[in-house]
């Protein structure tokens, strides 16, 4: 029996939400870390700032009235908000003044932003086809922030010579969740979802290669002191 399109693309979602799962889980062991050491060390916010917004914007992009049919969409970012909502609440615990600061700043900003954005579309777009279409082109923008957020820390890699800092669950689950979603974009077109996921996989293997050629850091680099290395946002 031949699968329709409209099937196939069904389970490519449900796929794309179980690699998405593990995108939005795979900081657990960096956050266990943390837990552990009672310290954010060198590790920054600004994926899981980045992931927070991302997923309030495809929840609001994936509701009936603005993109219609588009349940895995919404099922799946609403496990993302809650889980980045975790990690951002045990990094506020344990980092310092002014990373808390950054935290409630850029969530305040991001509360702000979203009711904004909410109340603009609703009260001055009124279809669901240019909804879809404004709401769409700022889940890019933000899909795609959130994906580049992990090479925040690029410079300090290449400087250091070691990718000790960049997440590496997280830039292999970004690879493989860039894939799969533009895979699922592209089976019943969505130039949004595809334009987002697309660049969300190269940026994904940019981290990847990273992480290979800097995955062994040099001896001088072990011996300096960490505060060398600490920076603050």
């Amino acid at each position: 029996m031949t699968m329709s399109a409209d099937q196939i693309r069904f389970i490519v979602g449900i796929a794309g939400n179980i690699l998405s799962f593990f995108l939005f889980a795979s900081p657990i062991p960096t956050f266990w870390r943390i837990i552990k050491k009672k310290s954010v060390e060198e590790f920054h916010p600004w994926p899981y700032i980045a992931s927070t917004m991302n997923c309030m914007m495809w929840i609001f992009y994936g509701m009936p009235f603005v993109h219609p049919h588009s349940p895995l969409v919404v099922s799946i970012n609403s496990v993302g908000l809650f889980l980045q909502l975790c990690y951002l609440s045990i990094f506020f615990c344990y980092a310092g003044k002014q990373n808390r600061k950054t935290i409630v700043g850029m969530l305040f900003l991001e509360i702000v932003g979203l009711a904004a954005i909410v109340v603009g579309t609703m009260l001055g777009l009124h279809t669901t086809a240019s909804r879809t279409m404004i709401v769409g082109i700022i889940c890019t923008i933000f899909g795609i922030c959130m994906y580049g957020a992990p090479l925040s820390v690029m410079f300090k890699v290449i400087r250091t010579k070691s990718a000790e800092f960049l997440p590496k669950w997280l830039s292999i689950a970004c690879f493989l969740n860039g894939i799969c979603w533009a895979a699922y974009a592209l089976l019943k077109f969505d130039p949004y979802i595809l334009t987002g996921n697309g660049i969300g996989a190269l940026l994904g293997l940019i981290q990847l290669l990273l992480l290979f050629i800097y995955r062994n850091p040099k001896k001088e680099d072990e011996k300096q002191p960490t505060v060398e290395l600490v920076y603050n946002v």
